[in-house]
């Protein structure tokens, strides 16, 4: 990444290989994930933290090539995913702490693994945060890809009775209901919140994962179940977090959960294990798209800003057969 801005500024170029520190491992990338988070950083939206140019990206799956002082041997030459300290994953050869690294079970591919990790890892947390009682409407926002994409295949078998997703196009709105989904709502139309009073017919949702924040955040509080009604937001597809205000919330009985901060990513962190059991066993689908060539990083965020895949994009280094 040689500057903030367009997919452009991501190139293809050839740096030192990176060393394990003492707390660190590094591996021969097989298969990178491509982030939405990550666009947000490589547009400027967010800031990034650290010196510019660098080598951009924050998970990556392969074999454990060397370790540092304070990291056990035994790893060596064993499959993992890992998460990087915010850069360095977009590269053949990768360095990250040892404490996020987490073995690919047999029967699950690097691929599949870093797919599937994002995804599943901020959906079982919010399951759980939710804690749903078997009897429950849920709303799930972006139902068809990313986050949402998980949350719409584990919602009944986490306690949901009746999952609504939305999702933006008929083509995303067929894919949420092989995921899952009963019904589905084109949030691409501005008065979706009205499409989803006349699905409700009267019903109410008792929990809202709420990926896409601003003013339609304010829209759902009237349909959700008074007293017990609780929403977990956990990012803005909007461009802002949801407008709503705590007398919002009081004088309808509700709650409001925000799913950031070091706690929260320590849970999500938690999940890693558990996640990758799941792929493996076939409870959950990482739903890759494509797989693409490292150096078509560039290519693979402009797909991902168009918002056009219905799935992952895995980059893949060219050295790797």
């Amino acid at each position: 990444m040689t500057a903030p801005g367009s997919p452009d500024v991501l190139v293809p170029r050839e740096v030192p290989a990176p060393r394990a520190a003492a707390d660190e491992v590094v591996i021969r990338a097989e298969a990178i994930p491509v982030l939405f988070p990550e666009t947000k950083l490589r547009s400027g939206e967010f800031p990034l933290g650290a010196p510019l140019p660098l080598v951009f990206g924050f998970q990556a799956a392969g074999i454990v090539t060397e370790v540092g002082t304070q990291v056990d041997p035994a790893l060596i030459g064993q499959r993992v995913v890992v998460s990087t300290r915010g850069f360095g994953a977009y590269a053949e050869f990768v360095a990250a702490p040892a404490d996020s690294v987490a073995s690919v079970p047999d029967g699950l591919s690097t691929v599949d693994a870093a797919a599937v990790l994002m995804n599943g890892t901020v959906a079982i947390p919010l399951l759980e945060t939710a804690a749903l009682t078997g009897d429950e409407t849920v709303l799930i926002e972006a139902a068809a890809t990313g986050v949402g994409s998980a949350l719409t295949q584990l919602a009944k078998e986490l306690g949901a009775a009746r999952v609504i997703g939305t999702a933006g196009g008929p083509e995303k709105a067929a894919r949420a209901r092989e995921l899952g989904a009963d019904e589905v709502i084109d949030h691409n139309d501005p008065a979706w919140t009205t499409r989803l009073r006349e699905t409700l017919g009267g019903a109410t949702v008792d929990v809202v994962f709420d990926s896409i924040g601003g003013e339609s955040a304010s829209g759902l509080l009237d349909l959700m179940t008074p007293l017990r009604g609780r929403m977990l937001g956990y990012g803005w597809l909007s461009g802002a977090p949801a407008q709503i205000t705590a007398t919002d919330l009081i004088m309808r009985g509700l709650t409001y959960t925000g799913c950031a901060g070091p706690e929260w990513l320590n849970r999500v962190a938690a999940a890693r294990t558990t996640v990758l059991a799941r792929a493996a066993a076939g409870g959950l689908d990482p739903l890759v798209e494509a797989v693409l060539p490292l150096d078509q990083a560039s290519h693979a965020h402009r797909l991902l800003e168009d918002r056009a895949p219905l799935g992952k994009i895995v980059l893949r280094p060219g050295s790797v057969v």
